[in-house]
C-alpha cells in the first residue's frame, strides 16, 4: 500500500470517527437552559473540540493500525470480495 493510500485510509477512519464522537456528551444550550439570542437552542455550550480531537486520533490511531495489519498481511485481499469473478486476471480465463 502506498503512503497516500494509507493516509487517506487515516482520513476516512479520522472523520469517520469524528462524527462518532461529536455527538457524545454534548450540551446543548437548551439542556443548560440559556440560550443565546439569534442562534439554535441546539447549539452546543462547551463543545471541547480540542479535546475530542485528541481522542478521536487516539481511537483512529488503533482501528488504523488494526485496519493496516489486515491489508499488509493478506489476510483480506480484494479477491474475497470478487463474488463475480470481475477480477480475475486475463491469462486465467
Amino acid at each position: 500500500m502506498a503512503i497516500t493510500s494509507a493516509l487517506v485510509l487515516f482520513a476516512i477512519i479520522w472523520f469517520l470517527t469524528l462524527f462518532i464522537v461529536l455527538p457524545l456528551r454534548l450540551k446543548t444550550q437548551e439542556d443548560v437552559g440559556k440560550v443565546a439570542r439569534g442562534t439554535p437552542a441546539s447549539a452546543p455550550v462547551d463543545p471541547q473540540l480540542k479535546k475530542r480531537a485528541m481522542i478521536v486520533t487516539a481511537i483512529t490511531v488503533v482501528v488504523w493500525s488494526i485496519v493496516m495489519v489486515v491489508i499488509l498481511s493478506g489476510v483480506i485481499t480484494v479477491e474475497d470480495f470478487d463474488w463475480f469473478d470481475h477480477f480475475d486476471p486475463p491469462s486465467s480465463r
